[in-house]
């Protein structure tokens, strides 16, 4: 089975989507004028306010949900990964993927609040490539092949975010337990899982609410003490950024030969940690409430920026300036070393999470393991719940007006009961990628990334002219000095039947009455 699902990866994860990934971004760049760049302060603004409702949550709190999917193992684990088989330049193409992703990051989360709907069941706000794939084109005469597009996103996006990536997330929090505390892997399987089934039961709002108080301070308190271990070495800055850039480009002698690796592990983890172009982040850019989709755009584009360059460039220069690394070679544990970069990491230690424990406990011996554990406890918890809401929000949308049906015998509606089935389906996926090796948990984790990517990129690549009006509209009304608010109509954007309906509803406010 594992040689199988190595074949399968390696067929999903070709290199053709290496660069499919970071030549959409330098297209997304270009045509946007470089949104990334630009609108940085405007970004910075909206992320710390933004109004919420019933319905929606506030702009901060669609971040921080976007933020719990994206930071978790990918950040830690994921990068020594990415520096063990690709080498220190693998981090440069992550910051790369990163820089060009955030453009990607844009367009995706700007198409998610577009064409966003109301859950039929809650009357919440979902969306997603999903809504748009089968939706933006309705009135064309691709109508049809676009909506098998979108319910065949919903089924792969169903079957990563249910099954698939939720086990490298509890396999990676098991690791670290057994490591810092000799926690047997079971107790800890049943410990995320009691956690877990609190979190989720709750539903859109306690799933913002608890990312919204648990991401910002676990990830301000990794990057400060990774900060402190990295200027405890900040003689080496200058060797490491060099390092990176060589290795990066190939000129590094030591390196010359995996430059190739360093690009595939660079891009591959990069996206895995950031998940820009792979189509989560629209998720909860659509439970937002805001008065103009570009703005969730802009506050998601940011997303990318504080999960790769300041989470992921935490973890790369805390291994790196501590020397905590291998290299190895034909991108696997079991090839040779090529490089070691110090005699601080144990013999046989596991390419992972260690790498990372062992340059802590340079700041203090014996604490890095369970400062590691700690860590990566509440950023693959909250990873993990943000993977049951993206599953959750596709499983809805694959059922549609059939989730309202009333199921007699049991009291219950198609989608209540389907919610619970799929509530037990990734609770059963914790447990058993907890208990499972790292390796089998990795592929199938990059099998669900890689299967996602494929298919929003090549979506959003079809459907992307909507997010450039609204980012163009956006602009020019702040340049009137306004708090801008989206006209679907006045911007011939078809088929956003949420904010068609939002804006006739506004405009019949405004009308004047006239007593009798």
């Amino acid at each position: 089975m594992s040689e199988f699902l190595g074949a399968v990866n390696d067929l999903v994860w070709h290199e053709s989507l290496v660069y499919l990934c970071l030549a959409a971004g330098v297209y997304f760049s270009v045509r946007s004028r470089f949104v990334q760049v630009r609108q940085v302060p405007e970004m910075v603004r909206l992320m710390l306010r933004g109004e919420k409702s019933p319905s929606g949550v506030s702009s901060f709190q669609a971040l921080t949900m976007s933020l719990a999917g994206r930071v978790g193992t990918g950040n830690i684990a994921g990068v020594a990964t990415a520096i063990a088989f690709g080498g220190p330049g693998a981090l440069f193409w992550m910051w790369m993927v990163a820089f060009l992703g955030a453009s990607t990051s844009f367009v995706e989360c700007t198409l998610g609040q577009i064409y966003k709907g109301r859950d039929k069941l809650t009357g919440e706000y979902r969306g997603g490539p999903a809504y748009y794939l089968s939706t933006a084109l309705s009135h064309t005469a691709a109508a049809g092949a676009m909506k098998v597009y979108g319910y065949i996103f919903a089924a792969v996006t169903l079957l990563a975010m249910g099954l698939l990536l939720p086990g490298v997330q509890s396999n990676s929090m098991a690791s670290a337990m057994n490591s810092a505390w000799g926690f047997s892997k079971w107790w800890v399987a049943v410990g995320i899982v009691i956690v877990l089934a609190f979190v989720i039961i709750g539903g859109v709002k306690r799933i913002a609410t608890f990312a919204s108080i648990v991401v910002p301070f676990m990830a301000v308190a990794y990057i400060a003490l990774a900060l402190v271990v990295v200027l405890m070495n900040a003689a080496e800055i200058p060797a490491i950024l060099s390092l990176i850039f060589s290795s990066a480009l190939g000129v590094d002698a030591a390196f010359g030969a995996i430059i190739g690796a360093a690009v595939m592990w660079g891009v591959k983890r990069g996206i895995y940690s950031n998940e820009a172009g792979q189509g989560t982040g629209p998720h909860a850019a659509a439970a937002a409430e805001v008065s103009h989709p570009a703005k969730q755009g802009l506050v998601q584009a940011f997303a990318v920026y504080v999960d790769t360059l300041f989470v992921c460039s935490a973890t790369g220069f805390l291994i790196l300036s501590t020397g905590a690394y291998r290299v190895f070679e034909g991108e696997s544990a079991d090839g040779a070393v090529i490089h070691e970069g110090g005699s601080i990491l144990a013999t046989g230690a596991e390419v992972g999470p260690a790498f990372a424990q062992a340059g802590f406990d340079t700041l203090w011996s014996g604490a890095g393991s369970s400062f590691i554990a700690i860590s990566l406890a509440f950023f693959c918890g909250t990873t993990i719940i943000a993977y049951y809401y993206m599953a959750e929000t596709n499983l809805r949308f694959l059922l549609g007006r059939a989730a309202t049906i009333d199921i007699p015998f049991i009291r219950g509606t198609v989608g209540g009961s389907a919610t619970m089935l799929l509530q037990a389906l990734i609770l059963v996926s914790v447990t058993m990628g907890a208990v499972s090796t790292a390796s089998d948990a990795w592929v199938l984790g990059d099998i669900g990334v890689g299967l996602m990517a494929w298919l929003n990129i090549i979506g959003i690549l079809i459907l992307q002219q909507p997010a450039y009006k609204a980012l163009w509209d956006y602009e020019r009304q702040k340049k009137q000095g306004l708090d801008p608010v989206f006209d679907p109509f006045a911007l011939d954007i078809k088929n956003a039947t949420f904010w068609e309906t939002y804006k006739r509803a506004t405009d019949e406010d405004k009308q004047p009455t006239t007593a009798t």
